[in-house]
């Protein structure tokens, strides 16, 4: 007898706003508004988004308020991916990227529970570098 496979539920698209290339350095590289609080789910779906350049992301630095308790390292599309968790970040509501040899990036994190009319206004100005 034959098994029906069902369909696998798509992954919900990341909610992320990129500034534009720059060759000069800035606090904010972008927005991202994740849909909870859980690290585990959030974060690969921010990482299968980013931009091929920003290479491998093997280091991210969240702060401990802002996230449910998780482990120091992630395997995250057969990379890993280690987990700094400090309350000394840039700021409650940023998360950091790391690349080797690629560069760093800071991305504002907009709560989860903020609602669309908060948010957008708050991507809109990280990306474009007015935060």
């Amino acid at each position: 007898m034959a098994t029906a496979l069902q369909p696998v539920p798509a992954q919900p698209a990341a909610r992320l706003r990129l500034a534009p290339p720059s060759t000069s350095p800035r606090p904010i590289d972008g927005a991202w508004w994740p849909r909870s609080r859980d690290l585990l789910a959030e974060l690969p779906l921010l990482l299968s988004v980013l931009p091929a350049a920003w290479g491998h992301i093997t280091g991210v630095t969240v702060d401990t308020a802002m996230w449910s308790a998780g482990p120091g390292r992630m395997l995250v599309a057969n990379h890993v991916v280690r987990v700094r968790r400090s309350a000394r970040t840039h700021g409650t509501h940023t998360v950091c990227l790391l690349s080797p040899g690629r560069g760093r990036w800071d991305l504002l994190v907009v709560p989860p529970e903020a609602d669309a009319a908060d948010a957008e206004p708050l991507m809109t100005a990280a990306a474009a570098g007015a935060h």
